[in-house]
């Protein structure tokens, strides 16, 4: 069922819209120029909700308070480390190297604004195992613009999926917004039924 009320997606991420377009909900959106640096002795769980909470009250900025503001980030946690957007091809490529024949941790934070004071949060954690990837593929992957803005350097709807043995969670938070989730954080907010 959709809702009637807009809000606002603090994302500027295509992906993030084709899922949100899914839920039937009426929103627009902005991207959300936030400070992404992790602070000393920051989980990654505190961190990625952290990141969905200050995109999410800068998406209610945005709008001066006149509609809610969904924000969500994600996160690559390989062994303890967090593996954001690669800086360059080089990074990319050997983030990839180091995924190949291992599985990692996808954490998808999601916080709605309904006010300054009255942000809803949730995360979603899901296990990603990946096969083994050639250093070829893996160059000649690195130098199309795919990995450049995705955590963890790949994007599980595109060419690194064929690669992808496991998903144990959430395919949408792999993606970048996890479904479930989101719309429970809307109907708990009332803009969904």
């Amino acid at each position: 069922m959709t809702s009637k009320q807009t809000i606002l997606l603090a994302s500027g991420s295509p992906r993030r819209r084709e899922l949100l377009k899914q839920l039937e909900v009426s929103f627009t959106a902005a991207a959300a120029n936030i400070d992404e640096t992790i602070t000393t002795g920051e989980t990654p769980e505190s961190y990625v909700l952290r990141m969905a909470r200050e995109k999410a009250l800068a998406g209610l900025a945005h709008t001066a308070g006149l509609m809610p503001a969904l924000g969500s980030d994600t996160i690559v946690l390989l062994d303890g480390k967090v593996l954001g957007k690669p800086d360059s091809r080089v990074a990319a490529e050997n983030m990839l190297q180091d995924l190949s024949e291992q599985t990692h941790h996808v954490y998808s934070a999601v916080a709605l604004a309904l006010g300054t004071d009255n942000v809803l949060e949730t995360l979603n954690v899901t296990a990603v195992t990946f096969g083994k990837m050639s250093i070829e593929w893996i160059k000649k992957y690195c130098q199309s613009d795919e990995p450049m803005d995705k955590a963890g350097a790949y994007a599980v709807q595109g060419g690194a999926g064929q690669y992808i043995r496991r998903i144990d969670g959430s395919y949408s938070g792999v993606m970048g917004l996890p479904l479930f989730e989101t719309a429970e954080l809307l109907r708990q907010a009332g803009l969904l039924t």
